[in-house]
C-alpha cells in the first residue's frame, strides 16, 4: 500500500491496483510509498523511509549516486537489483510526476520481474493476484504451472511405466506357480557366476513319486506339492542362494561360494528331509521324496554351463539308480576319491545308504516305508 504525504489516497490506489510493483521515491530520493507486492518481498517497515538507491542496485545505467542523476532518468527503461538477499534481478521504467500536481516532484519506478520471477513466485508464494494484468509474468506463471503438472505427471506416467518394465521384467524371469527363478533366469546367474571367477556348487533336484501324485489326485494336488516344495527349499537354503525351477518336478540349485563336498551333502540332506515331510491340502496328505545331483564349479576347470549342468544331471541320474531318496556329488578325475570309488563318474550301483566321495551320507528313504506311501499314494489325513 502506497505510503502517506505523496500520492492522494486514489492515485495511490490507482497504482497498487494497476501497477503492484511500483515504488514511490520522495523528492529526498527516499522512499515514500510502494505496491503490495513490492512490499511483500522488501518488508514494509525498511522500504517505507528508506533511501531508494540503498535499497535498490541500479545495474544499467550503472553511474547514478544521487537524487539528481536518478530525476534524469525520467522516461528511462532500468535494471536493477536488490541489495538485500535475495538479490533478484529487477527491469523498471522511471517517471518523475510534473511539478504543481499532487505528488509532484515525487518519482514511480514501475518494477517487474525478469526470468527471476520464477524463484520469486516460490520464495514468497506469489500467485496471478500480485501482477498486473497486463504483466507478462502473468502468462508466464500459467506456462509454468501448466508446465510443472505437464512435467508431474510425464513423472507419474515414467513411474508406472518403469514400474510395469521391472514387473515385466521380473514375470519373465519368474516361475509364476511356484514363485521360484525359471530356466531363462538360471541360465543367465549360471554364466554371471563362471565369468565372475568365484567358486560355488550346483544342485540338479528331481521329486521322485511326483508323477504318481499328479497323475493319480490331479493337477491341482501336483500344484500344491511343487509350491510347498518350493518354499521347503526356500527355507534350507541361504539369501544369496537361488533355486530355479527348470522342468515340471526339477529344480536346480546354485551355492555361491560353495566349494566343498561336505558343505554340498550338507544341503542336500536337509533339502531331502524336508522334501520328505507329507504335504497336506486339509483332507489327504502327500508323499514325495527327492533325489539331487551335485557338482563343484572347482571340478570343470573348462567351466562352461553345458558341462556343469550335464555333470549334476548325471550324479542325479547317478542317485536314482542308487534308489533314490538321496544325493550324489559328481566326482573329477583327481585321484583323491575314496577306495573302491571310480574317479571321473558317478556310481549307480552304491546304494542310497551308502557314502558320497568325502564321508557317510544319510539315508534320504526309510527302507520300511510302505510301499503306498513312498510312491506318493495319498493318505487320510488324521
Amino acid at each position: 500500500m502506497s505510503g502517506a504525504g505523496a500520492l492522494t489516497r486514489a492515485q495511490a490506489a490507482m497504482l497498487d491496483r494497476f501497477c503492484p510493483m511500483h515504488v514511490v521515491i520522495g523528492p529526498t530520493g527516499h522512499v515514500v510509498g510502494g505496491g503490495p507486492t513490492l512490499a511483500r518481498i522488501v518488508a514494509p517497515g525498511t522500504m517505507i523511509g528508506a533511501r531508494f538507491l540503498d535499497l535498490f542496485e541500479l545495474t544499467r545505467p550503472r553511474a547514478v549516486q544521487d537524487v539528481a542523476a536518478l530525476r534524469a532518468l525520467d522516461g528511462a527503461r532500468l535494471r536493477l537489483r536488490l541489495r538485500a538477499r535475495p538479490r533478484y534481478a529487477l527491469k523498471g521504467q522511471l517517471s518523475v510526476l510534473p511539478p504543481g500536481e499532487a505528488g509532484g516532484g515525487a518519482m514511480v519506478v514501475d518494477l517487474a520481474f525478469g526470468i527471476s520471477v520464477v524463484d520469486a513466485v516460490r520464495d514468497f508464494g506469489l500467485s496471478g493476484a500480485g501482477f498486473a494484468v497486463t504483466d507478462l509474468a502473468t502468462e508466464m506463471l500459467y506456462l509454468l504451472e501448466a508446465k510443472s503438472l505437464a512435467m508431474e505427471e510425464s513423472r507419474r506416467l515414467n513411474r508406472r511405466l518403469e514400474g510395469a518394465r521391472v514387473a515385466a521384467r521380473e514375470e519373465a524371469l519368474t516361475d509364476t506357480l511356484t514363485g521360484l527363478r525359471n530356466r531363462r533366469a538360471f541360465d543367465a546367474l549360471l554364466a554371471r557366476a563362471l565369468q565372475g571367477g568365484g567358486g560355488f556348487a550346483l544342485l540338479h533336484v528331481d521329486l521322485d513319486f511326483f508323477k504318481q501324485v499328479n497323475d493319480t489326485h490331479g493337477h491341482a494336488a501336483g500344484d500344491l506339492v511343487l509350491r510347498v516344495a518350493a518354499r521347503r527349499m526356500l527355507s534350507v537354503v541361504r539369501a544369496q542362494d537361488v533355486i530355479a525351477r527348470v522342468g515340471g518336478d526339477e529344480f536346480v540349485i546354485l551355492l555361491p561360494g560353495v566349494w566343498s563336498a561336505g558343505a554340498v551333502g550338507t544341503v542336500a540332506r536337509r533339502l531331502v528331509g524336508a522334501l520328505e515331510e507329507p504335504v497336506s491340502d486339509g483332507a489327504l496328505r502327500y508323499r514325495v521324496s527327492a533325489s539331487v545331483g551335485a557338482t563343484l564349479s572347482r571340478d570343470h576347470p573348462d567351466r562352461t554351463p553345458g558341462e556343469i549342468l550335464a555333470a549334476a544331471d548325471r550324479a542325479l541320474y547317478a542317485a536314482k539308480a542308487a534308489g533314490r531318496g538321496c544325493h550324489r556329488l559328481h566326482a573329477a578325475q583327481d585321484g583323491t576319491g575314496p577306495p573302491g570309488r571310480a574317479h571321473g563318474k558317478d556310481t549307480p550301483d552304491a546304494p542310497c545308504a551308502g557314502g558320497i566321495r568325502d564321508g557317510p551320507e544319510e539315508r534320504g528313504t526309510g527302507g520300511a516305508r510302505q510301499a503306498t506311501d513312498a510312491q506318493g499314494v495319498a493318505m487320510r489325513s488324521r
